[in-house]
């Protein structure tokens, strides 16, 4: 009989902690318990990847009517109900969050719906009181975006706020260059809300490829998107009588400006929000009174309090809990996994952490996490779908061979619209093998998937090349591009 309470005890029920947690009971035959203090389904279900994708989904709606009657249909224009859409975004959660306990629960894993931390290495405590020892404990806690270090930023909302918002704002302030930042500003620009973005940075989506981000920033631009790069908030304020001026910049800025009749009609359109209108100077000397500033400037994992550092666990700089190449930390029954360990912060990842940490820790086969040549996608419009280096990345260790070709896809020239997509494949002028494939383009996402299959086994320029055209569609330009824009 066994000296503890279980075999392994989970702390955090997202998606990563409840894989593990099942596959553990299920395959590995463990008595297994989890604790979440907030809702089965974490970051990702609740808050995240999912209901954001569902706001993606009905935003590009908004496009519909006028592509539609290109194409002959009396399509007219309609509005966009909130609430309808927010409360059924929220039973499709919760009906969600139910398929979690349900798995787990046929799995044989004990819940408590209960905060929980360590009171040693085999002892977890929780917020109701009990204790419970496990001969291994799994760290999934996951992470939290956070506000700036700046006057007021409790005025501004972050992206957990923006699905239980009572009513969507006529104008938002989005902080930030990252794909949730970009993201969003789309989401709300199809949904019909005036989008102003700040980004301090020279570009946004910093890491991508250059080509590829600057394609996107261009088609948020064309879409009416006021996107500011090198640009910041320096104050803000709640609005009132010494804070409602128009913009005081650059003409550019001033072109956005809000006049007294405005701002005035804006502070009463959202005086009962409990945050109310603010007032924002930016770096470049602008000045306006914005619905809802949103904040997007970063996450941080979720350890404080939870008493790792005292049981042993080491931490990082960020927060992070620093874990070796098996998703163990510094005392040899604990591991972490997920955004936690921020190591690469996405959900599919944290699954694959988990399935390896069964297999490391439940199953005795040591199983390193692979972490290389994983494929993403930002959901902005046009989205971008990446896997592998950048063109700046694999320049810096080779001399590569760029294959990349733009153009307007039939579907939205046919209506007389100027989007543009965007096919780059990065090779190596060595071994031929492609290095990065970065496609911007409506459904990037699910066109990298499958490119990132090919480029995982080792996939050569040539292997490309053989494989025949699927036409016509926007897709075929990949293996279709025969000679390189540029070798550098």
């Amino acid at each position: 009989m066994s000296d503890y309470d279980y075999d392994l005890f989970v702390i955090g029920g997202g998606s990563g902690g409840v894989r593990a947690a099942r596959v553990a009971a299920g395959e590995a035959g463990a008595k297994v318990a989890l604790a979440e203090a907030d809702r089965y389904g974490g970051t990702c279900v609740i808050r995240g990847c999912v209901p954001k994708k569902l706001m993606v989904f009905a935003s590009e709606f908004s496009d519909m009517p006028m592509t539609g009657r290109a194409y002959g249909w009396d399509i007219k224009d309609g509005t966009f109900d909130w609430p309808m859409f927010r409360d059924h975004l929220n039973s499709e959660l919760d009906r969600l969050e139910g398929v979690y306990r349900s798995l787990l629960d046929g799995s044989g894993v004990e819940m408590f719906d209960a905060r929980a931390r360590l009171k040693e290495a085999h002892t977890v405590e929780l917020s109701t009181g009990e204790t419970k020892t496990a001969k291994t404990i799994l760290i999934a806690t996951g992470g939290h975006p956070v506000r700036p270090d700046i006057p007021n930023a409790d005025l501004g909302i972050v992206s957990d706020d923006i699905f239980h918002l009572e009513a969507l704002p006529k104008s938002i302030l989005i902080v930030g260059g990252g794909y949730i930042a970009c993201e969003f500003a789309c989401i709300m620009n199809g949904l019909g809300v005036e989008v102003t973005q700040y980004y301090r940075g020279a570009q946004i989506l910093r890491g991508f490829d250059e080509e590829a981000r600057g394609l996107v920033a261009e088609a948020m631009r064309a879409r009416g998107i006021n996107l500011f790069v090198g640009t910041n908030i320096v104050e803000m304020a709640p609005a009132g009588e010494d804070h409602t001026a128009s913009w005081t910049g650059t003409s550019s800025d001033a072109a956005m400006g809000a006049s007294a009749t405005q701002t005035a009609e804006l502070v009463k359109s959202t005086q009962e929000d409990r945050r109310g209108p603010i007032w924002v100077k930016s770096t470049n000397g602008g000045e306006k009174v914005f619905d809802m500033v949103l904040f997007a400037t970063g996450r941080d994992p979720n350890t404080k309090d939870m008493g790792l550092e005292d049981a042993g666990v080491e931490i990082g700089r960020r927060g992070e809990i620093v874990v070796d190449n098996y998703s163990k930390t510094a005392v040899d029954n604990i591991y972490a996994i997920g955004d936690v360990t921020n190591r690469v912060n996405l959900t599919p990842v944290a699954i694959r952490e988990g399935m390896a940490f069964v297999e490391t820790a439940m199953k005795g086969n040591p199983t390193p996490v692979d972490h290389e040549l994983i494929p993403s996608a930002i959901f902005t419009q046009p989205e971008m779908g990446t896997v592998g280096l950048s063109e700046e990345d694999a320049r810096d260790q080779e001399e590569i061979e760029v294959y990349c070709t733009s153009f307007r896809p039939m579907k939205t020239a046919f209506a007389g619209q100027s989007d543009r997509v965007l096919m780059k494949l990065v090779v190596s002028k060595e071994t031929r093998k492609v290095l990065g494939c970065h496609i911007v383009a409506p459904d990037a996402g699910e066109m990298i998937q499958l490119a990132g299959v090919a480029i995982k086994m080792g996939a050569t320029k040539e292997d490309f090349d053989r494989t025949v055209a699927v036409h016509p569609t926007m897709s075929e330009e990949i293996v279709t591009m025969r000679s390189p824009v540029r070798t550098v």
